[in-house]
């Protein structure tokens, strides 16, 4: 829950705490989550500007920069990339931990330009595709400037710990497994062995976000955007599937009221939002398909909808004492991580 300064102005006024300590406790909150992402005017410019910064060197590269050789881009990338780490360095040392991370960031986002400039350079690079196409198409040789990413987003998350850090790492581990899958296939995946390894990469980003939510909780938020694009790996394999069984349809759509449970469990809005997704889009397959000549589905809708309302009133009446028996079942790293959540 977020705490505003009205709300505390309101205890203040009854009589829950004096008008000073609302004050004092306000500024307290305020110092303490100055590093927290948030969306104020700072922060916006902070990710705006870095956003900018690191779209131009990723994905709105565009051909001019290949006049200059493999040599010539190798080594302008080191020039950035040392650009990017003096200010990392600068902003470090005024205690400014967002324009840290965004900056350090932009060093990770350069490193598979860099390894393409090398490869260039030295001759071994494979086709003439080019920089630009590493977003956009899935070939096996990307698979160098991933595991080059990989190494680098490693040690610089590790010196400045910052948890937007983690997002160059988690894209390319989603990029990895789809060029991976390309490689073994021969360079030709088809469309259901995309889906599959979509599904179970996906699934396996989620369980590795799992751990490192499990492990760092307590410092930061490094499992954001791994459970993003991990979510979004599993549901779109999963989604993309095709069946005529119903059972099958039925299965798919009790997946995504899992997801919704497990994002409220775990706190974490991007299960909530595509397994809402997907729930809709099984009922709006009931509603065109299954029932479409029935009048009684709308009805019985209605009530589902208000059947569910009232399990939430009875769920909100007996939530501590369901929520403490539960919790006594699950290993200690689980149950203080939820702790921490609620």
């Amino acid at each position: 829950m977020e705490v505003t300064k009205k709300n505390l102005k309101d205890a203040a006024a009854e009589n829950v705490i004096s008008l000073q300590q609302a004050d004092a406790l306000y500024q307290f909150l305020v110092a303490q989550t100055q590093d927290v992402p948030r969306f104020t005017f700072t922060h916006v410019l902070y990710y705006l500007g870095g956003l900018i910064a690191i779209g131009a060197m990723t994905l709105f590269m565009n051909l001019g920069w290949e006049s200059f050789g493999g040599a010539g881009i190798f080594f302008i990338s080191l020039l950035y990339a040392g650009v990017g780490l003096q200010l990392s360095n600068a902003f470090s040392a005024k205690n400014l931990a967002i324009p840290t991370g965004i900056c350090a960031t932009f060093v990770v986002c350069l490193t598979p330009l860099t390894i393409y400039g090398l490869q260039r350079w030295l001759g071994v690079w494979p086709d003439e595709s080019v920089y630009r196409e590493y977003h956009r198409y899935i070939k096996w040789h990307w698979l160098y400037m991933e595991l080059g990413t990989l190494a680098v987003g490693a040690v610089v998350a590790w010196k400045y710990k910052y948890p937007f850090l983690i997002m160059p790492i988690a894209v390319t581990l989603w990029y990895m497994t789809m060029d991976i899958t390309a490689m073994v296939s021969g360079g030709d995946p088809t469309w259901e062995l995309r889906k599959f390894v979509s599904l179970y990469s996906g699934l396996l980003m989620i369980c590795l976000a799992l751990w490192i939510d499990i492990r760092a909780h307590k410092k930061a938020d490094y499992a954001f955007w791994i459970y993003m694009f991990g979510v979004i790996a599993f549901w779109g394999g999963l989604s993309s599937q095709h069946s005529d069984s119903e059972l099958s349809k039925f299965i798919y759509f009790c997946i995504n009221l899992f997801m919704i449970g497990v994002g409220v469990l775990l706190v974490r809005r991007v299960f909530v939002v595509f397994g809402a997704l997907g729930s809709c889009g099984y009922l709006g397959h009931l509603a065109s398909d299954v029932f479409k000549d029935s009048w009684l589905f709308p009805a019985a809708l209605t009530i589902m909808g208000f059947g569910i309302i009232y399990v939430g009133v009875l769920w909100q009446k007996h939530e501590q004492a369901i929520t403490q028996k539960s919790r006594s079942y699950l290993p200690l790293p689980l149950r203080e991580l939820l702790e921490a959540k609620w």
